[in-house]
């Protein structure tokens, strides 16, 4: 199944191709597009902390993947004008891993904390002082000679990443100053993002094309641009290198992925949810073990897009497909397909 998730053309976790974006990554806030109202607070928080002459507030992003957190991490920095060091929650597997990398900051530096929820109870005892007390607290000797002691570290700023803010420990989250929530992008928005990309990779496109690709690409920059990609290799190869409504609507097809970005595996999910059990509702355990995915998989890659369309309701008795569910399948929808639970 790791294999299968992997393939997915719009699966928006990071894939090994996805290098060739970091050309396209917007480095300021004026070059950035979408997210209104995060970029509204952003330069706030910017302007406020250079005219005090302070680093940046933590910041703490949270949302699904592969819409710009690590993105705004950088712009952040850049912004600025301070280094970042990038790390992630598996990444830092003891607290003398994390003592390591705060001892090397410098004053008003960066540290991206990617998948931040991971962080092991540990490391987190750690980061508390650090991001509270700017002093890391260090535990010298065992048994009754063991002392401690306590090292300054330079004013620096902490910005976290998560696609499960359910899962941060309260006393992590109360710790940042800032929080931001990353929705989908709105369809204007990845019309302009994917024609940057068409600038930038120097690919021709119309603006039907680009409707297409955008229109297709789940509201998430990462997927678009990956879409991008491959439509751009099959007009190069069977139509003269321009994309345009024809194009990337066949190339799109070839690719398994429908006019509102659905792919086989989310099919499969609602077609489990209607066929196997009537519409629902069913639980996520069920879902998961029918069509043979991890149950993790399901709530943080598949769901999100669903729940978005309004294909899929999240209930306290499990998910319920919706009429629109029904209708885009050309399915007849049943008013009362399974029996609800009083």
């Amino acid at each position: 199944m790791d294999e299968e998730r992997r393939s997915r053309i719009v699966m928006p976790e990071p894939q090994p191709d996805d290098r060739l974006d970091q050309a396209l990554r917007p480095r300021s806030l004026v070059d950035l597009i979408g997210q209104d109202r995060v970029k509204e607070n952003l330069s706030i928080l910017i302007a406020a902390a250079r005219q005090r002459g302070d680093p940046l507030d933590h910041v703490l992003f949270y949302g699904p993947p592969g819409l710009g957190k690590t993105t705004l991490a950088h712009v952040l920095a850049n912004e600025m004008a301070v280094n970042i060091k990038v790390t992630s929650g598996p990444a830092i597997e003891r607290a003398g891993d994390l003592a390591a990398i705060l001892t090397n900051l410098r004053a008003g530096d960066i540290l991206f904390i990617d998948e931040v929820h991971r962080l092991g109870r540990a490391v987190e005892e750690i980061l508390y002082p650090a991001m509270e007390d700017f002093a890391l607290d260090i535990i010298i000797g065992k048994g009754p000679s063991a002392r401690s002691i306590r090292l300054k570290l330079p004013h620096f700023s902490v910005i976290g990443a998560t696609t499960r803010l359910a899962l941060l420990t309260a006393p992590l989250r109360a710790r940042f100053g800032a929080v931001y929530h990353l929705d989908f992008y709105e369809f204007e928005a990845m019309c302009q993002i994917v024609t940057r990309a068409t600038r930038v990779l120097g690919v021709k496109a119309d603006a039907e094309g680009v409707d297409e690709i955008a229109r297709r690409g789940r509201g998430t920059p990462r997927v678009a641009l990956r879409l991008l990609r491959r439509v751009r290799d099959y007009a190069q190869v069977r139509a003269d290198g321009i994309i345009n409504r024809v194009v990337a609507k066949e190339a799109l097809d070839l690719l398994n992925v429908d006019p509102l970005g659905l792919d086989e595996m989310d099919r499969r999910v609602l077609l489990t949810v209607i066929e196997k059990y009537r519409g629902g509702p069913v639980g996520l355990n069920t879902i998961a073990a029918s069509i043979s995915e991890e149950p993790d998989t399901i709530m943080d890659v598949v769901e999100p897009y669903l729940l978005q369309l309004g294909f899929l309701e999240r209930t306290s008795q499990g998910r319920t497909a919706t009429r629109l569910a029904y209708e885009h399948l050309g399915l007849t929808y049943v008013e009362n397909g399974q029996p609800r639970l009083l």
